[in-house]
């Protein structure tokens, strides 16, 4: 993930549907050329009640979109009296990037969550254009070695444990071969019934040995 804007894209962040909700991971290295920037950046936002987003680019334009998101969420809310869905939160922020197309943000997403009709995943990229992951999906510059792992050893209906393990050893594969990819991990699990953040101990206690 690059510091000001810079259009490096050492990133990994993965997204995986599982049988009962979504889970978003990504490491925490933020790069400013070969420049370590921080070791502890943020790239998973939670912009509604049961919707989260990840963020792989410009730390200043992902930052900016997440914003924008979360308030237009929450304006829906009030609103409409009923939460946003994934597939029109996914909607507006392809609106928004092709809206912006000439004067593009330099990022590549993930957003996912549940809604009424269960769990979803779309990835989007820069200029707006949104595709559905039925099941796996990665991004960043580690996005190739979390991919070997993804399709190898992803299966339908797994359980939340399952695909939180998975999303794991996924970033664990691009950690050690990705230069951009680095430092501790970042684990979210959305179901119907929460939005949660993994704690660290969690996070250790699925890294394989």
């Amino acid at each position: 993930m690059a510091e000001q804007n810079e259009t490096m894209k050492g990133t990994t962040t993965v997204g995986i549907v599982f049988e009962d909700g979504v889970v978003l991971a990504s490491e925490r290295r933020a790069t400013m050329g070969f420049l370590i920037s921080n070791k502890t950046a943020k790239k998973i936002y939670q912009i509604g009640s049961r919707i989260g987003l990840t963020t792989a680019g410009g730390v200043g334009d992902a930052q900016q979109l997440a914003r924008l998101m979360t308030v237009e969420a929450n304006l829906y809310e009030i609103r409409r009296g009923k939460n946003l869905s994934v597939s029109a939160a996914s909607t507006l922020l392809s609106n928004v990037l092709h809206g912006n197309r000439y004067y593009p943000y330099y990022v590549q997403l993930l957003i996912g969550g549940v809604d009424e009709s269960g769990p979803v995943l779309f990835s989007v990229d820069a200029v707006g254009g949104s595709s559905r992951e039925d099941k796996i999906v990665a991004t960043g510059s580690g996005s190739p070695m979390a991919y070997g792992v993804l399709e190898d050893r992803f299966k339908p209906a797994m359980s939340e444990k399952e695909a939180s393990e998975l999303a794991v050893r996924a970033l664990r594969s691009a950690i050690k071969r990705d230069a951009g990819s680095g430092e501790s991990m970042a684990v979210v699990v959305i179901t119907k019934e929460a939005y949660r953040e993994l704690s660290e101990t969690e996070v250790s206690q699925l890294i394989p040995n």
